[in-house]
């Protein structure tokens, strides 16, 4: 898979998105932000819900260790997210195997 945020430039939050993660899921942007920058992140195509543009689903760890997953779709060099909450627990054992992947010697 090619590098999707090659050409990144930033975030775009307005007042459809902004609040919306924290009102249905206590996941403040800034929260949302942080999983990108943080390692391992895990991204994969969301094909199943990608109908007029492409969507990803991202499983990352906010600063203080918060693990969420989140939807997101590129608009113009910026990530857009549109949807993020707590992983479950189906999506915590797959991303606490790639970090024990990761670590492994």
């Amino acid at each position: 898979m090619k590098n999707i945020f090659e050409n990144i430039t930033g975030f775009q939050w307005d007042k459809g998105n902004i609040d919306k993660n924290w009102l249905k899921h206590k996941v403040l942007h800034i929260e949302c932000e942080q999983i990108f920058f943080n390692e391992p992140l895990i991204i994969a195509e969301n094909a199943k819900h990608s109908q007029h543009e492409i969507r990803w689903f991202a499983l990352g760890r906010t600063e203080l260790d918060r693990k969420l997953f989140i939807v997101f779709t590129i608009r113009k060099n910026l990530i857009r997210v549109i949807s993020a909450r707590d992983m479950n627990k189906k999506e915590r054992r797959t991303y606490n195997e790639e970090i024990k992947k990761n670590t492994e010697i």
